[in-house]
């Protein structure tokens, strides 16, 4: 059984991770701007993270992990790897059918990227 043997708090150490990576990458401090201007968003002062958005991203990042942990029950690097990247090529494709700048494109792969190493991370340490 593939979830027998997962590191759930490995898992769940993982997606909160992920998400505050998320913030931070998303923040005024790094890129929120740039990926602001290059996705069509319209930051103000007033400005609050859609809802549902969160709670999908929390999800998503929560499976990702979930995947992660598998694949390190069967010591499966390149596997989770190969996920990490499939994940970014999708947000990336979907990304450019929209309009995204390059720019954009780039914090959102570099954020998943980021998100999957610390997912990795996780699991190697806990």
């Amino acid at each position: 059984m593939e979830f027998a043997n997962v590191n759930w708090i490995a898992v769940a150490v993982g997606t909160i991770a992920a998400f505050l990576f998320g913030w931070l990458v998303y923040s005024p401090l790094l890129f929120a701007r740039t990926w602001a201007a290059g996705s069509g968003v319209e930051l103000t002062a007033e400005s609050r993270p859609p809802m549902g958005a969160m709670a999908l991203q929390i999800a998503g990042l929560f499976f990702l992990a979930t995947v992660i942990g598998v694949t390190a029950t069967f010591d499966a690097l390149i596997t989770a790897i190969l996920t990490i990247l499939a994940a970014a090529a999708m947000t990336v494709s979907n990304g450019a059918f929209c309009g995204k700048s390059a720019a954009a494109l780039s914090v959102d792969a570099g954020y998943i990227a980021g998100a999957g190493i610390l997912m990795i991370v996780a699991q190697g340490i806990l």
